[in-house]
């Protein structure tokens, strides 16, 4: 029989647990070339996920409701180029896109929602990257129309480690004010650790404009997450859940030449 102190000290234990930071989501769109110049391969192979980018822990994801690519302020359906893979040991999706002229091209990404026990909600996240080709780069801060997205305020691509990103979160067109933005590193080879579970998910908070501001430290992938809560539920097992409505965006820094 235990102790009234034994018990006590498990229920601690369990709220110790329970106060963990929890991992973030975040929606992938990588390309595999963000700046595509003369000279160079023109196909842009792009991998489709959902995960946790710095723990590198995959989950499974379903087909997505759309995918696409914005060129010259024209959404483009790329649903059918969209082939099963698998990323981090889960199902996941990829597809190829040949660059024909210089531009910027916007490639989005609408999952099927996905439903996450250890929230009790569902998650949607609409999630974009930005390729810029052959020397142009008028139209990176276009919107692509998305029920949620990042617009970027800072040209995202030709930027260094520890350069200052900017970006508005928009929720239905319209500025999302005061809410949490997660900041994630995509960890592809493992080789940073985090000195513990805070310091893996940086967050922000949007201004009254939806503005936030970030300093990467790091070179490679960062993805940025505006997270809000849609006005509608979702039915699972006959009771209304949450919606995390997810605006996600994938911007990578360079290293400083020389370093």
């Amino acid at each position: 029989m235990a102790t009234f102190k034994q018990k006590t000290a498990v229920v601690l234990f369990l709220a110790l647990l329970l106060a963990s930071p929890a991992w973030a989501h975040f929606g992938m769109v990588i390309p595999s070339d963000e700046m595509v110049m003369q000279g160079e391969n023109r196909t842009v192979e792009l991998q489709l996920s959902f995960s946790h980018p710095f723990e590198l822990a995959g989950m499974e994801m379903a087909k997505p409701k759309a995918f696409g690519v914005m060129f010259n302020g024209k959404r483009h359906d790329l649903g059918p180029a969209l082939k099963p893979a698998k990323i981090m040991g889960h199902s996941a999706w990829k597809a190829t896109y040949k660059i024909k002229r210089p531009g910027v091209y916007t490639f989005y990404c609408q999952p099927a929602a996905y439903w996450e026990p250890a929230e009790d909600c569902y998650i949607v996240h609409y999630t974009k990257t930005i390729v810029a080709a052959f020397g142009s780069e008028e139209g990176w801060d276009r919107p692509v129309g998305l029920k949620t997205e990042i617009v970027p305020l800072t040209r995202p691509f030709g930027l260094y480690a520890g350069n200052v990103f900017r970006g508005q979160v928009l929720l239905d067109g319209k500025p999302a004010a005061g809410c949490d933005v997660e900041v994630e590193f995509y960890n592809k080879n493992a080789k940073i650790k985090a000195p513990n579970d805070y310091m893996v998910t940086q967050v922000l908070k949007t201004d009254s404009n939806g503005i936030f501001s970030f300093a990467a430290p790091a070179a490679g992938w960062w993805g940025f997450a505006g997270l809000n809560t849609a006005a509608k539920s979702k039915n699972h097992d006959g009771r209304p859940k949450e919606v995390e409505l997810g605006a996600v965006l994938w911007v990578r820094f360079m290293p400083w030449p020389g370093k």
